[in-house]
């Protein structure tokens, strides 16, 4: 019996044990979600997918360092969220929604247009951006406005709002997909392709450095960029959504597209109060 009486108190012990280890293990658990309220990969950490050359959103200096629009306007969003730590990674424009989505990043930044399509794969933040779609081409290619790109070779990067349009708008357009700008231009100088539907913005650039031309300016008004991020974020979503805010009511937002954007008209909906 008194053996029987010992292993009993035994076993007991060895329960309280266990379940004092159990709420040891619920307690440490509960601690380190605190410390990372927005499920981010590496707590107090922004991992940040975008792309490096669509000039003046996001693209790297001569240091191999991201700046631009939209990255000076996330890195201020990220620090009224609490976030100073933001690291940029270059990816394929394609690729930043699915590597969003899989949990490679915590956000994707790169003037990316919300639309019903995207938001099966990523959530979004409120939109921050809205603008123009540009037709660019050469001197000698004998497009001269959106009609004329009837039969002809027209670029696009591939995943972008341009591709969407452009298959639904230019039906008679032989589409040639690249990764990105970049490529796309080089192939446009080369004669590979006769035009290349991008950005408005950064079409400009690529008017000033190449000489090219910019045959048509289209309205593109129905999908604001948006910061991308993985489903089933709330606290992430509306942290960002609390600092962009802020960042737009206190002009920051004004700011920043006027360093950016010199002489482009701003949206209204973005500007401060006093200024709509």
């Amino acid at each position: 019996m008194k053996s029987l009486k010992a292993a009993a108190l035994a076993a007991a012990a060895a329960l309280a044990l266990s379940l004092s280890a159990c709420g040891g293990a619920s307690s440490a658990s509960s601690t380190a979600s605190a410390n990372n309220p927005y499920g981010l990969i590496t707590p107090g950490q922004f991992r940040v997918a975008s792309v490096g050359d669509s000039k003046p959103y996001t693209f790297t200096d001569s240091s191999g360092k991201f700046t631009g629009f939209d990255v000076e306007l996330f890195t201020d969003v990220a620090h009224r969220a609490g976030i100073d730590n933001v690291v940029f990674t270059g990816q394929d424009f394609s690729a930043i929604l699915p590597a969003v989505s899989n949990g490679q990043f915590d956000v994707g930044v790169a003037a990316i247009g919300i639309t019903d399509k995207r938001k099966q794969t990523v959530d979004f933040s409120d939109g921050y951006l809205a603008g123009y779609l540009t037709v660019l081409t050469t001197k000698t290619s004998g497009v001269t406005s959106a009609d004329s790109v009837k039969g002809k070779r027209l670029g696009v990067v591939q995943g972008t709002l341009q591709e969407t349009y452009a298959m639904k708008n230019f039906p008679n357009s032989s589409l040639v997909r690249f990764p990105d700008n970049n490529a796309a231009v080089s192939a446009l100088n080369s004669g590979t392709i006769d035009a290349h539907f991008l950005d408005y913005e950064a079409a400009k650039d690529y008017v000033s450095k190449f000489g090219l031309v910019d045959a048509a300016d289209i309205p593109s008004f129905d999908a604001p960029a948006g910061f991308a991020i993985a489903k089933n974020k709330p606290a992430l979503k509306d942290a960002l959504n609390k600092a962009l805010k802020a960042a737009m009511d206190d002009g920051t937002w004004k700011r920043l597209y006027q360093k950016w954007f010199p002489g482009s008209p701003m949206p209204k909906q973005y500007l401060p109060a006093s200024d709509q």
